[in-house]
């Protein structure tokens, strides 16, 4: 496991449009959904600590998202041949089991965690109505072994200052996790092991 941090993509970068599938098979096209007063798209996974660590809390708090308008969605790019945790007979069993309420797609040849500059797990980018980006940081402070409460404080800022319409600070803190597993040959030019 490589400590990686999220590349922070630009502000005001428009969400890139991908169409994929969800772990049973159903096809999502991000184009085709109704987008309220956001979007927040996850770049997850089943096995990496630092996600098992905010899951219980990230899920509760999307509940609380998308009943005032966020639409979600979570993508797994992680290279499940070499991850087996990460397949998506596996992503089926995590969403039943924490009873997700947004679709966990499957990105198998890494292209939309590519188009995001997606570079860890948990990996966060919230866009506003017009799908502009206008956070991509930390969920909150807690990581594996720190001893801070896992709240996600930092991301619901974030989601409460966009429903309310008042600005959102442009200093952000990148999210940390393990890196996505990519495909031997496939790593971004962003990418760099630690």
């Amino acid at each position: 496991m490589a400590l990686t941090p999220s590349t922070m993509l630009g502000l005001g970068t428009r969400a890139p449009e991908f169409s994929l599938e969800t772990a049973d098979g159903k096809s999502f096209t991000l184009s085709e959904q109704n987008i309220d007063k956001g979007l927040l798209v996850i770049f997850t996974c089943n096995h990496c600590p630092y996600v098992k660590h905010i899951r219980e809390k990230l899920v509760e708090k999307i509940r609380d998202y998308q009943a005032r308008g966020i639409t979600v969605v979570a993508v797994n790019s992680n290279d499940s041949e070499t991850y087996p945790d990460d397949s998506p007979e596996k992503m089926l069993k995590e969403a039943e089991t924490f009873a997700f309420t947004f679709p966990y797609l499957v990105d198998t040849d890494q292209r939309v965690a590519r188009s995001y500059k997606a570079a860890c797990t948990p990996d966060l980018f919230l866009f506003d109505g017009s799908r502009s980006l206008v956070y991509r940081g930390q969920f909150d402070a807690a990581r594996p072994g720190n001893d801070v409460e896992v709240t996600g404080a930092d991301l619901s800022r974030a989601v409460d200052a966009l429903i309310k319409g008042s600005e959102i600070p442009a200093e952000q803190i990148p999210s940390m996790g393990c890196n996505i597993k990519w495909k031997a040959g496939n790593e971004p030019e962003y990418f760099t092991k630690a």
